[in-house]
Formats: C-alpha cells, structure tokens, sequence
C-alpha cells in the first residue's frame, strides 16, 4: 500500500545509526524503464541542503532513486552539510550504477546539526546489498514526531500510484516539514509532471495548516517509469493524483503534533479562489483562532479578525461566519449568542461565506494545544 506498490520500484527502510534502534534511512529505486521526475519544493529561502541539490535534479525532469533519512534535516550545516548531502547521492548512485545527477535527496528532523556520512554510508550498504522490497519501512523510517506511517495505492486503469509521507509539524501553505514521495507505472512520457505536480500540490498540500510555519526541507517528489504501457490522459491521472496527495495531506493533519481537533475550514462566496485561498490561509494559521478551538469556544470575532487581515479585499459587511453550519456572524454583526454552539467533538466545520462572487475553497487545519506547546519546546532538548 505504499510506493513500492507500483510496477518497476523497490522502496526499503534501514537504521544506519542516526536514530539508535530505529529506522532512519530509505531508498526509493526507480527501475525503468522510464525515469520521468518532477518535483515541489519549500518556498523557505532557508533551504536545506538536500533541497538545494534536489532543485538541480528536478532541472533534468529525471531521477532514478531517491535516497531520504530522518533524525537531522542537513538544515544550515554550510558547505560541510551540502557535501554531505552530494557524497551521499555520489556514494548510492556508485552502489546502484548510476550517476549522481540521477539521484534525489531528502532529510527531516532537527535543524543545524551535522550528518554522519559515515553512518549514512553504512545505511547505504545495505539498503543496496539485499532485494528486499518493502515500502511501508521506507514509510517508518522517515518519520520524525509522526505518530504513524502515511501511505496510500490507488487504482487506475491498468496502472497504479503509490505514496508516502511524513509530517506532523510545521504543517502550513507553501508546504509543510513534509517529506512526500509519489510512484507510479504509468506511461508519463508526452505529460508536463511538473506543471501537473505544482497544480495537485496547490490544492492539497498547500491546503492544511496546523500552525503556520513552513520548514526548511519541504519536498514532494513524483517518480514514472512506464512499465504498465499504459498512458492515460493528462486530465486522467490528475484526477487519481489528486486522490492520492488528497489522502496523504488528510493523513498528515490528521496527526499534527498536539492537535485535539480537527477543522474542515470553507470559504466560500468568493470574488476568486485566489480571495478565497487568502482568506482561507490566513484564518487557518491564526494563533487566536487556533487557542480558541483547543478551549472548545466558537469565537466568531476571530475569524472574522483574521479574514480582515488577509488583504483578501472583502467587505466586512458582507462576511458572514457559521461554526457547525450555525450562523453566528451575519452581515458582519453578531447572529445570536455564540455559546449556543457546542463544540465537543474532535471535528469541527467552520465556514466563511464572503458574499462577493461564486468561488471556493477548503482548508483542513487544527487548534494548538498545551501538548503542541510542550512536545515543540522539547523537541531538541
């Protein structure tokens, strides 16, 4: 149920040392016969090290492995950093009978310290000396603060897509501290992977927020090889990839560090979805929002703050907000005592109706909670 799933990849997980008794360092082979490539990266200018060697093999349009580790994101480590990042890629593709410039790199975990090449090495000799396949190690052995593995397969016509990710903080537009790697056996050839990937990417990963930050080593990487012979539509497999990014961003909110519910966020009645999706942004990653929903209290005067802060160009006397599809702010004013919506489960709806035009658009976000407040406090303590 994971990237291995798909006709010509093999996908395996090993603990190399960097997290002692874990699972910390996974390869992604693309065995052809195609080697298209596409890939979406952080909009963060701090970028790690592996980003910025993986921006210069999405240049080429192909990849035939990736190679990826937890336990240290390789995050402003300086030139010593990026050489560890380029021997790694040196030392797989010399494994695999490649050429670096054939070979992606991801890293996630803390920012600032220094990777052991050596233990990456050793985690290379084995992930290259056996033919095991098993995606769902690869799937382990990304994970940082993730509570679970993120995997999905769907289906196509003759064909397959398989993912993986990792992410549980730091989830936010413009990606998240995500690591997503997408497979597929279909014949993508005569396809535009990464105007279709960015597209996807905008309107699934780019939607959830569980706090507003965006990390250093955001990456979400498409791999296609082909062996199926079967080449859908352009149209066609946007549809089952946005499935498949649609299930793994829900995966991802869905455990994002601390969160004690989960919000459904619409903002509709919108001039234009880019309107909407300012709005949308804004009041998903806002602070007071987030507090409020972690006390339960449907506090409609914040979401209508933030929706005014967006420079979305609404007109606050038009804004209309409903938690729970209860009505509490009409026309910009106050609709009734707010209090008379109970907020105890773990999922919430809130919609934001504009009143300016006919778009919309989604968010999945959460609240921020005392326990998202300890575990980032401690995270590398």
């Amino acid at each position: 149920m994971s990237v291995s799933a798909p006709a010509g990849f093999r996908a395996m997980g090993v603990s190399c040392g960097i997290k002692p008794g874990k699972l910390d360092l996974a390869l992604v082979h693309n065995l052809g016969p195609n080697f298209d490539f596409a890939a979406v990266f952080t909009t963060n200018e701090v970028k790690a090290a592996p980003v910025l060697w993986s921006e210069q093999i999405a240049k080429t349009d192909k990849a035939r492995a990736i190679l990826l580790n937890s336990g240290g994101a390789n995050a402003c480590t300086g030139p010593a950093g990026f050489s560890v990042t380029h021997n790694s890629a040196e030392y797989l593709a010399e494994k695999l009978g490649l050429s670096p410039i054939d070979v992606a790199v991801c890293s996630t975990g803390i920012i600032g310290e220094q990777l052991d090449l050596i233990k990456i090495k050793t985690g290379i000799d084995a992930l290259t000396s056996s033919f095991d396949n098993d995606g769902g190690l690869a799937a382990q052995a990304i994970l940082t603060t993730d509570s679970k593995r993120k995997e999905v397969l769907v289906n196509g016509n003759g064909y397959s897509i398989g993912g993986m990710a990792k992410g549980a903080g730091m989830l936010a537009p413009s990606l998240a501290t995500m690591l997503v790697v997408i497979t597929t056996d279909a014949d993508l050839s005569k396809v535009n992977l990464s105007v279709l990937l960015r597209a996807v990417a905008n309107k699934t990963f780019n939607r959830i927020s569980s706090d507003g930050c965006t990390s250093t080593n955001d990456s979400i990487m498409l791999m296609a090889n082909g062996s199926s012979k079967v080449s859908p539509t352009s149209d066609e497999f946007e549809k089952l990839l946005t499935e498949v990014c649609s299930s793994l961003a829900n995966q991802l909110i869905l455990d994002a560090e601390g969160a004690t519910v989960f919000v459904e966020l619409i903002v509709d009645k919108a001039k234009s979805e880019n309107q909407a999706e300012l709005v949308a942004k804004k009041v998903a990653s806002d602070s007071l929002v987030k507090t409020a929903l972690f006390g339960r209290d449907p506090n409609w005067g914040r979401v209508a703050a933030a929706a005014g802060s967006a420079g979305a160009g609404i007109d606050p006397n038009s804004l209309d907000v409903y938690f729970n599809e209860i009505p509490l702010c009409l026309n910009g004013a106050a609709n009734g005592d707010r209090h008379r919506v109970k907020l105890n489960s773990e999922t919430i709806r809130i919609r934001v109706s504009l009143n300016q035009g006919s778009a919309e658009v989604k968010f999945l976000t959460t609240d921020l909670s005392t326990k998202y407040v300890l575990e980032n406090s401690e995270y590398s303590s």
